[in-house]
């Protein structure tokens, strides 16, 4: 991929035209399919042929997929048939799958393998069963010429298609139904498409030899078409990390295209970020670093200040990491993960503890180190908490949950545990006796998803998928006051200040909170950036900062002065930048006569709005994940975009724009 030279000899068999290739998961075995009607394996290392040609199809072999599991292959063949093969023996199981009408010229498999999809000349995509070879509701519709290829969505939710008709069409997996209109924009047939795994861009290859890469949720053209090949580009493809995009063409030429420079990613620091949504952050005791833990399975420390990598990703978890701790004495993180085990580590080399503590017998969703450091407490899907000895490795279980715990929290004095749970309750256990000290904490009417306690032991705080966050008197187990409202979606988070004077909320309405726990109301407007649901927030120790973990797969660190300004009436900063130097220049004059000044945020559209609908300036889409927002002081993520706003003429100051320095 570096240096562009071939790695071994041409492999050498097939007596006609290669038409499909398809490396294994496991990178050993290349297979290829052939106008000679056959399948062939090969070592990928030796480049040396596997067995004997897959032989069965009577006409050209169009195209080939591997099984995630690399035990099977697929192939599509101009006698109209599909077939799948025994990977190890080379032998076809049960019959070829029929059903279309012309040739099928691209097949693909699922992510979870079960199910196969197909394009060919009759114009129609089919999805079939892997295990029985059924066909699977009807076929896709839509398209006005033959299927030129077809690919899966890492989630396995979509299917993309090219056509002979010059559009690229999205499909659900599950209904068969066309999500809105085809994109359009090639000026020829389009032979092939490609999806990142990161599901959120496509890429095409055309007839009219450019490639195109489109935004997979909105359609729209990101960029200018890439131009380079002479004839039509007959493949593209991805690499893992997303860097880089590749295409072959009829010009008898392969390239490789940068993918940041083709999204236009420039920023003012690179940073490794996370490459799945961050299920948790936690800040260390003296507020100088995060810990996060992410769907990528790994666990990760930076610094507050600067985004920057404290140590190397902490890996050894086999799933999702959904939550992290952090030790008192600031050295040490506890996790828990999808893998069902929880795992402790040390900071400042980066090594594991001990060994993982595994007793429960789900997904651990939530983990808490009481303040001496000698215990921790989990909560699991499989409805129980348990309680470890840190030296020990032993644990207790509590049972009294009729459904799977979300959240678990510990008091200052480390006499009570606190949990919320899938049954729509909280409960107060006693540490010393291990009982439940009350009847549950009733009055969320959905599940309750995140429990704190406040510093002074007085007060727990939940979050809830009913869009609420309560309240209660820890000594009573009553609310205190109404639902503090404001959020329109399910509320996945909260946190205390270390003064107990505030709440912090985060949502899947992609949204960060700020509520004062003595009135109830809203510290200002909320703080937007996020472009997916808010997992976790964390407060820092002096209270000046809020950091917040996302499915967007960003870490946001906002500050909170920035909401005080707001309660005191002075005119916000607009601001994208973690730099105060790089404000819009005089903001009042863009806000005056405002009733309702409201954060600038960005619109599903792109637009930075401002009070009442007010229109600032446009950023493309693709940057929306990554640029600052109003009150960022750092972003975490690969590329996170700054913009410096202090030349931006706006209203009647267009006129400043031919002053001359």
């Amino acid at each position: 991929m570096d240096t562009g030279e071939a790695l071994c000899a041409p492999l050498r068999g097939h007596t006609e035209h290669v038409w499909s290739v398809a490396f294994s998961p496991d990178g050993r075995r290349i297979v290829s399919g052939s106008w000679d009607c056959t399948v062939r394996v090969w070592d990928a290392k030796t480049g040396e042929a596997l067995g004997s040609p897959l032989e069965g199809h009577t006409d050209w072999v169009r195209s080939i997929a591997i099984s995630p599991d690399g035990r099977r292959i697929v192939s599509g063949s101009n006698d109209s048939t599909i077939r799948v093969w025994n990977m190890e023996t080379g032998k076809a199981f049960g019959s070829p799958l029929q059903g279309h009408t012309s040739w099928v010229q691209c097949v693909a498999i699922s992510p979870d393998g079960r199910r196969i999809v197909s394009g060919s000349n009759d114009r129609m995509i089919r999805m079939w069963d892997m295990e029985t070879g059924d066909a699977l509701g009807k076929p896709l519709q839509g398209h006005t010429a033959y299927i030129r290829s077809v690919t899966i969505s890492p989630d396995g939710k979509y299917i993309v298609s090219g056509s002979e008709d010059k559009t690229i069409r999205v499909w659900d997996m599950e209904t068969g139904e066309a999500f809105g209109a085809p994109l359009q924009g090639h000026t020829g047939p389009v032979a092939s498409v490609a999806i990142f795994s990161d599901g959120s861009r496509i890429v095409s290859g055309s007839e009219d030899q450019t490639i195109r890469v489109w935004d997979a949720k909105t359609g729209v053209a990101i960029g200018f078409p890439l131009q380079g090949h002479s004839q039509c580009v007959s493949s593209v493809t991805i690499s893992s990390d997303g860097s880089r995009i590749v295409s072959g063409s009829y010009d008898k030429t392969i390239r490789v295209w940068d993918a940041d420079i083709i999204m236009g990613k420039t920023s003012v620091a690179t940073i490794e970020s996370h490459t799945g949504s961050v299920y948790s952050v936690a800040i260390s005791p003296d507020g100088c670093s995060i810990v996060s833990g992410s769907d990528d399975t790994t666990v990760r420390v930076w610094d507050i200040e600067t985004g920057k990598a404290l140590v190397a990703p902490l890996r050894g978890h086999t799933g999702s990491v959904l939550s992290v701790a952090m030790s008192p004495d600031g050295k040490g993180v506890v996790s828990g993960s999808v893998d069902e085990s929880i795992r402790m580590w040390n900071l400042e080399t980066g090594d594991v503890l001990a060994v993982s503590l595994e007793a429960h017998t789900d997904y651990v969703q939530s983990v808490a180190i009481l303040l001496d450091g000698n215990s921790i407490v989990s909560g699991s899907d499989d409805k129980t908490i348990r309680v470890w000895d840190i030296e020990t490795g032993e644990a207790y279980h509590l049972s009294g949950h009729s459904d799977r715990i979300w959240s678990v929290a510990i008091s200052s004095d480390g006499n009570r545990i606190v949990s919320a749970s899938h049954d729509k309750t909280i409960q107060v256990w006693d540490m010393g006796t291990r009982n439940i000290l009350s009847a549950p904490l009733q009055g969320h009417t959905h599940y309750v998803l995140s429990v704190a306690i406040s510093p002074d032991v007085c007060h727990i705080v939940s979050g809830s998928e009913d869009k609420t966050i309560r309240v209660w008197d820890m000594g009573t187990g009553k609310p205190l006051g109404a639902p503090l409202e404001g959020h329109t979606a399910g509320v996945y988070t909260v946190a205390i200040s270390s003064d107990g004077n505030r709440i912090v909320s985060g949502s899947d309405d992609q949204t960060v909170r700020v509520w004062d726990m003595k009135t109830g109301k809203a510290v200002g407007p909320p703080f937007r950036g996020h472009t997916a649901v808010v997992w976790s927030v964390a407060i820092s120790p002096d209270g000046k900062r809020i950091v917040s973990g996302s499915g967007d797969k960003t870490i946001r660190v906002w500050d909170v002065e920035f909401l005080d300004r707001h309660q005191l009436f002075e005119v916000p900063a607009i601001c994208f930048s973690s730099n105060p130097i790089h404000a819009l220049h005089s903001a009042a004059s863009f806000l005056q006569d405002s009733n309702t000044p409201a954060p600038f945020g960005l619109n599903e559209e792109g637009w930075v709005v401002g009070p009442e609908g007010r229109l600032l300036f446009w950023i493309p889409l693709n940057f929306y994940p990554v640029v600052y927002a109003p009150g960022n002081t750092l972003v975490i993520a690969d590329n996170a975009l700054q913009l410096d706003l202090s030349y931006v003429a706006h209203g009647m100051s267009w006129k400043r724009c031919r002053e001359q320095s």
